[in-house]
């Protein structure tokens, strides 16, 4: 569950953004630039927790705002903008930091209470992250289920122009989806670094590939217009069982790229399976 936390933070609302038939690949430059921000701001300025806080989420939201106008006002694919975003962020995180500090690592002490909030070991040894998923989760299911938004977010994914026909703002509703993929990637961020006390400059490539194998082996369309909550956490705490377990077994942990491997590929050919299990249901549901 701590392992799976940090993905799974930042699965849901990448989650959304598939089913809205969109990518963000650029959460992977976007957690360091949080973790940096972050411990620059309170360990090397001095800066009060929230002072960060608000600076972090700000700069967050900022990179989703700018990834979304960019998608809806240039209609290139999501995939291209947010690449150019995660080379983008990433260099200038380095710049940046290398410009203020100096170094490209960055110590940070918090105070007891943000410990606890963002980064301790709480009942049962679950991290705080663990609880921050829980609770996003939650959230986010009330959202897509039993919102109007989910309902739009749905329509959407599945024709683009006659979600636009019926009034549905789909411009808006992708900058916020972007923002709030680029926010949680923060949160994720500010978690890890209150946790380990620190924070570097590394981009993180391999939590690009986790987060999206995550949210496909979770029963997400790659195609847009379908998907759940529940399948994505699951989906998520899959990837790290596998991830994290195999170590516990006879088998070489080399082959638990092998296992995940393969679960991808299983996910992607069972795609048109779950396509007509949503049509089917849809269908039965009118009738």
């Amino acid at each position: 569950m701590n392992a799976a936390s940090t993905i799974g933070i930042i699965a849901i609302p990448i989650g959304f953004l598939m089913i809205a038939g969109e990518l963000d690949i650029s959460i992977g430059a976007v957690v360091p630039a949080a973790k940096m921000t972050m411990a620059i701001a309170c360990g090397f300025y001095e800066l009060p927790i929230l002072a960060g806080l608000l600076i972090t989420f700000g700069i967050a939201a900022s990179i989703g705002w700018i990834n979304g106008m960019l998608v809806t006002r240039t209609k290139v694919p999501s995939l291209i903008v947010t690449l150019a975003t995660l080379f983008a962020v990433s260099g200038a995180t380095l710049f940046l930091s290398l410009l203020l500090t100096d170094t490209t690592s960055q110590a940070l002490t918090s105070p007891a209470w943000a410990k606890a909030l963002f980064g301790d070991y709480h009942i049962w040894g679950f991290q705080s992250s663990v609880f921050w998923w829980i609770a996003l989760a939650g959230l986010l299911y009330y959202v897509l289920h039993y919102s109007p938004w989910g309902n739009w977010l749905f329509a959407l994914g599945g024709d683009q122009d006659s979600a636009r026909n019926a009034g549905i703002p789909t411009d808006k509703l992708k900058i916020g989806l972007f923002m709030l993929a680029s926010m949680a990637a923060a949160l994720s961020g500010v978690c890890e670094t209150v946790l380990s006390n620190s924070a570097t400059t590394t981009t993180n490539f391999a939590l690009i590939f986790n987060t999206i194998i995550a949210v496909v082996v979770g029963g997400v369309l790659l195609t847009g217009g379908f998907g759940t909550v529940a399948g994505i956490f699951f989906g998520t705490a899959t990837l790290s069982i596998v991830q994290q377990g195999i170590g516990y077994t006879p088998f070489d942990r080399n082959l638990s790229s092998l296992i995940i491997g393969v679960m991808l590929l299983i996910a992607v050919l069972m795609n048109d399976s779950f396509r007509s299990m949503a049509t089917n249901w849809a269908r039965k549901k009118k009738e």
